[in-house]
C-alpha cells in the first residue's frame, strides 16, 4: 500500500493542499471544523508528514548542531547527556562533530553544518571569537561554551575556570597543606591556561610561594600516570596535587598507590569537573564540580531563547561558578 501524501488527506478531507497544509501545521487561518476534519482525515489514513519537506517548507530543519572537541570521555559524555535531554523535550534532533582540537578540522565541522541545523552549540577551548565569526554560517544562531561570541543571535556561557583553581589551593591551604602542585592542562587550551594561571596566583597570595611545582599534562590519565611516578620518585617534595582535571587526578592516584604513596594519608589530591566517577574511585575524589551536564541543558536553553526570538538584544555572556566538593582525597591531615 503506497505511503498517504498530504494531497491524499486534503482529498479525504475535501479541501485543498494549502488548507490541509496550514490545518496540520497549526496555523490560525484555518476554522476549527476545517481544522478537526483534517486532523481526523490524517488519522484515518494513518499520515505522517515528511520531515524533508515540512523543513524546506517552514525553513527549518529540527536539528541543532554541537561540535566539540571529542566525542568520547565522561566530560564530554555528560556534556551531550544535557544537550540531548533538552533537546529531547523539544522534539529536536542533534548533529554532532568532533574537532579533536585541531582549528583546520573546528572549521570544517562548522562549516558542514550549514543549511542542516538551525542552530549551533560550540565548544572550542583552542580558537578564539575573531576565528568562529570567520567561519559561522552567516545569521546562524549560535551559543559557545566555555567561550565567547558577541552580537545578535549569539550567546556564551564559561566556567570561572581562574576563580575556581584558587578556591582548590585556599582549600588545600586551609587543610593544612604547603607543598602543592599542579598537572596543567593542554598548552594552547583557555580552560587549563585560567586553571594554571588561578593556581599560581593562589600560590603566591596565600603560601608566598611564586614558583610553584607544575607537571605538564594533556587532560589524559596517562599524562596524570606520569605526573603521579614523578612525584612519587620524590614525595617529600610535595604533601599535595591539583589537577586541571578528575581524569588525570585520577590518573595521579593510581600512579601513587602502585608506588606505595597512601593517598590521602602520604598525599593528597584533587582534579576538576566532578565527572561521574569522581565519587566511586577510591579514595573518592574532592574536585570542582562544573555539573556538566546542565552546562549542557543551559546552552541548550540559551540556544533555544535565540531561535525563538532572533532579532532580539544581543545577551551578556553567562559566567559560572563551579562548586567546591570535599571528598575523601583531601581529608587526612598532612604529612
Amino acid at each position: 500500500m503506497a505511503t498517504p501524501t498530504i494531497r491524499d488527506v486534503a482529498r479525504e478531507a475535501a479541501v485543498s493542499v494549502a488548507s490541509a497544509s496550514r490545518a496540520l501545521n497549526g496555523h490560525s487561518n484555518v476554522t476549527d471544523k476545517t481544522r478537526k476534519r483534517v486532523i481526523e482525515a490524517a488519522a484515518r489514513l494513518s499520515y505522517v508528514p515528511h520531515s524533508g519537506a515540512r523543513s524546506l517548507t517552514m525553513r527549518h530543519t529540527g536539528t541543532i548542531g554541537v561540535v566539540l572537541p571529542d566525542l568520547f570521555g565522561e566530560f564530554f559524555s555528560e556534556i551531550i547527556r544535557g544537550i540531548d535531554r533538552a533537546a529531547h523535550q523539544r522534539g529536536l534532533q542533534l548533529l554532532l562533530a568532533n574537532m579533536h582540537g585541531s582549528p583546520e578540522e573546528t572549521a570544517s565541522a562548522i562549516r558542514a553544518m550549514r543549511g542542516r541545523v538551525d542552530g549551533l552549540l560550540v565548544m572550542s577551548p583552542n580558537v578564539d571569537c575573531d576565528f568562529l565569526a570567520a567561519n559561522l554560517p552567516g545569521g546562524l544562531p549560535t551559543v559557545m561554551l566555555n567561550g565567547h561570541i558577541d552580537g545578535i543571535g549569539h550567546g556564551s556561557l564559561s566556567i570561572d575556570n581562574y576563580a575556581a583553581a584558587q578556591a582548590m589551593v585556599g582549600h588545600l591551604v586551609d587543610r593544612g597543606y604547603r607543598r602543592i602542585a599542579h598537572i596543567a592542562g593542554p598548552i594552547g587550551n583557555s580552560d587549563a591556561e585560567e586553571r594554571l594561571r588561578g593556581f599560581r596566583h593562589a600560590m603566591t597570595e596565600l603560601l608566598g610561594d611564586a614558583n610553584p611545582l607544575v607537571f605538564p599534562g594533556d587532560f589524559s590519565e596517562d599524562a596524570g600516570r606520569e605526573a603521579g611516578r614523578s612525584i612519587a620518585a620524590d614525595p617529600q617534595a610535595v604533601d599535595a596535587v591539583f589537577a586541571a582535571n578528575d581524569v588525570m587526578a585520577v590518573g595521579c592516584m593510581s600512579a601513587l598507590e602502585e608506588a606505595g604513596v597512601a593517598v590521602p594519608a602520604r598525599i593528597a589530591v584533587s582534579g576538576f569537573d566532578d565527572i561521574p566517577i569522581a565519587r566511586y574511585v577510591t579514595p573518592s575524589l574532592t574536585t570542582m564540580r562544573v555539573r556538566i551536564a546542565e552546562l549542557g541543558t543551559q546552552a541548550f536553553e540559551t540556544l533555544a531563547e535565540i531561535l525563538a526570538n532572533p532579532h532580539g538584544a544581543a545577551r551578556p555572556p553567562l559566567t559560572l561558578m563551579p562548586e567546591l566538593v570535599v571528598r575523601q582525597s583531601t581529608m587526612a591531615a598532612p604529612a
